[in-house]
């Protein structure tokens, strides 16, 4: 057995299942701001005391939903990635420091949401960036060091695409946080609907990149056969 061989099968899955614990554990944290709600100051009861903090389960819903689109498309990627090195470990580090990190910019947007909303919006919308460079990280990695196989090197090349596009995507919407706290949350939306089916996205765009090389390849074809009829 090589040393390649051995680390496609012990390294890969160790990382993906230490990777699934720290999602699970970054997802129970979000729940300590819902439960600071059950020790209200005042004397009121159970309901007035949940609807007078609606953003809490507001804030609590969208943080829940940013880490599991996380996890999808960190599983998706993980599904395609067969070795791993150190480095390669290291990188995956920083986009799960992200991941635990979420928690933090959520209470803000639960605690300022309905006081200082563009700079709390914008806080969380950082977070954002920090979550696709992370996973631009991962992808960018495993393809420029053959982590991948030789097969499923023009998929992966498009997934990570939609990453590098991610980052951009992010740095607007953050900056749109400070012109228009509604744009910025549509544009949030937005971003939830599409990095929700990853694979469904990827193959779209290796469909434009697949048209796209054959019209260049015909383009070509034909200047061929026009120079040469000349």
């Amino acid at each position: 057995m090589t040393e390649s061989s051995k680390i496609e099968k012990k390294e890969s899955p160790r990382v993906e299942l230490f990777s699934d614990g720290v999602f699970a554990i970054a997802i129970t944290l979000l729940v300590l701001e819902l439960i600071q709600i059950l020790h209200p100051k005042t004397e009121t009861d159970l309901l007035t005391t949940c609807l007078h903090h609606w953003h809490s389960f507001v804030a609590f819903f969208i943080g829940f939903i940013t880490i599991l689109i996380c996890w999808i498309n960190h599983h998706v990627a993980f599904e395609y990635i067969h070795k791993v090195d150190t480095k390669f470990l290291w990188v995956n580090g920083f986009l799960l420091f992200v991941v635990t990190l979420t928690p933090f910019p959520t209470a803000i947007l639960a605690e300022y949401l309905s006081r200082e909303s563009t700079i709390a919006l914008a806080i969380f919308g950082f977070n954002y960036i920090l979550i696709s460079i992370g996973a631009y990280g991962i992808c960018f990695y495993a393809y420029n060091h053959n982590l991948i196989l030789e097969g499923d090197r023009s998929f992966f090349y498009s997934y990570s695409l939609i990453y590098r596009y991610a980052i951009y995507y992010s740095i607007v919407a953050f900056f749109i946080c400070f012109i228009s706290t509604w744009i910025a949350i549509f544009l949030y939306v937005i971003l939830f609907s599409l990095f929700a089916a990853p694979k469904e996205l990827t193959l779209r765009l290796e469909k434009l990149r697949m048209r796209k090389k054959s019209n260049v390849k015909s383009k070509k074809v034909e200047q061929t056969e026009e120079g040469t009829n000349a």
